[in-house]
């Protein structure tokens, strides 16, 4: 594969990708930017920018250019007031009107700046400086992508703008003999913009890597806790199992021996022996069951892809060679996050669902298969059947352990879909009618358990 395939095959849409921090850390990020430091430096531009635009020596005359800013320097100011109020007193008001406080407040910096700019030499003008610093603002005080490149691209079409006008003046003034010198090209303001771009693309690449290294560290801690939770369960899961495992393995071959030394005996004697061996290895398929919760430690924790594993779970249920008469429909949503979770423990939760689903369908009908977002980033995952429902009564029953309404089924199947996606803090929910089929509701935490606190 050459260079321009592999280039070719790169997601850049997925490379550049950002996820939108927590709220905790964007309330702390204008608390500290906006307020706690942006306030102070407010108060001093806008007492320096009165007293310069009072006294302000024009170089070329343009009276009413100056007029304009002057009555907007006065919205400005008020404006300003009013956004100190509600920076000061954030604790009382939503976070949303305080984002959207901070996107107004930006586009009000950049409109004033760039009226600056335009009478203060255009493309020219010292006042650029102070346009590059509002590129890195927007990119620390407005971290969600789409926002925070609109703003950066009306920072430099608003400087580009001011510059094409500066010029455009200055050669009108020219060719009536107001000036002098001719005016200057417009090439030092064209190469200013596109150095502003340049520092808009260059704050959201960095960006772009604090998010990937945020994101490393936030899964790395929960690799590290839920391995930890996994290994606990396991040691637990394994010595219960082994307590109960092995009493009934010495009563198996007790009986075995009775069974064999009274083999020419009474009947009855032979049948009850019967009955106890059988009873026994009932017992022991459930400890043998239950020991699948034991295997924890066996695996590891994994970044899967949901549609993958269901995918997986649904050729393990329905294998193409059965020939089953289920018609399978699914639904994904586009880029769903990854979970942090065992293979093993991901598959039984789906393949439990589904065989479940087959099963109260007998084997003929149809199975809707749905992954979607959920709140505060996790994946909810559903599953509905055509089958005969669930009676209102039972729904709270099925996920115990034991229960069952089927003569061969173990009651285990959905006891371990619950304790699996508990596990892993989940939640399973059921919705079912009579004669109008059942659907299982899955939903997977995909963030880190552990959260930025202040």
């Amino acid at each position: 594969m050459n260079l321009v395939q592999q280039l070719r095959r790169i997601n850049y849409r997925e490379l550049l990708a950002t996820v939108e921090p927590d709220d905790d850390v964007q309330e702390h990020r204008i608390r500290l930017l906006e307020r706690n430091i942006g306030l102070p430096l407010r108060v001093a531009m806008i007492l320096m920018l009165l007293y310069c635009l009072f006294n302000w020596v024009v170089v070329k005359e343009r009276d009413f250019a100056l007029q304009i800013v002057l009555r907007s320097f006065l919205v400005y100011v008020v404006l300003n007031v009013g956004a100190g109020s509600l920076l000061l007193g954030m604790n009382q008001v939503p976070l949303k009107v305080i984002r959207g406080l901070v996107f107004a407040m930006a586009i009000a910096d950049m409109a004033m700046f760039s009226m600056l700019t335009l009478i203060t030499g255009g493309g020219d003008s010292p006042i650029y400086w102070v346009m590059l610093v509002l590129v890195v603002r927007n990119a620390v005080a407005v971290p969600v992508a789409v926002p925070q490149i609109v703003l950066n691209l009306l920072v430099a079409s608003c400087y580009l703008v001011a510059s094409l006008v500066d010029v455009s003046l200055s050669r009108m003034e020219y060719l009536k003999g107001l000036l002098v010198d001719p005016p200057a090209s417009t090439e030092s303001c064209l190469v200013r913009t596109l150095l502003l771009l340049l520092m808009a693309a260059c704050c959201y690449g960095v960006q772009v890597l604090l998010d990937r290294q945020r994101r490393a560290e936030a899964e790395a801690r929960e690799f590290v806790i839920r391995q930890e939770q996994l290994r606990s369960a396991g040691r637990l899961a394994a010595e219960i199992a082994h307590q109960i495992k092995n009493p009934l393995g010495i009563i198996n071959n007790a009986a075995f021996t009775l069974q064999r030394n009274v083999k020419e005996g009474k009947g009855t004697i032979t049948q009850q022996i019967q009955i106890i061996r059988e009873e026994v290895e009932r017992s022991d398929r459930i400890i043998t069951e239950l020991m699948g919760y034991a295997q924890l430690t066996e695996g590891k924790v994994e970044k899967l892809s949901v549609t993958e594993e269901l995918d997986r779970a649904i050729d393990r249920v329905f294998p193409a060679a059965a020939k089953f008469d289920v018609e399978i429909q699914r639904d994904y949503a586009a880029a769903l996050p990854a979970l942090l979770i065992q293979r093993n423990n991901l598959n039984e939760i789906f393949a439990n669902v589904l065989q479940n689903a087959r099963e109260a369908m007998s084997g003929r009908g149809r199975i809707q298969v749905g992954a979607r977002h959920g709140a505060d980033h996790s994946v909810v995952v559903t599953i509905t059947d055509t089958g005969p429902g669930i009676p209102k009564e039972l729904q709270e029953k099925i996920f115990e352990p034991y229960y069952t309404t089927r003569e061969k089924g173990s009651g285990l199947g959905l006891a371990i879909v619950k304790h699996n996606t508990e596990m892993y803090g989940g939640r399973v929910r059921v919705e079912s009618e009579p004669a109008k089929g059942t659907t299982f509701t899955l939903e997977f935490p995909a963030r880190a358990t552990m959260k930025l606190r202040r």
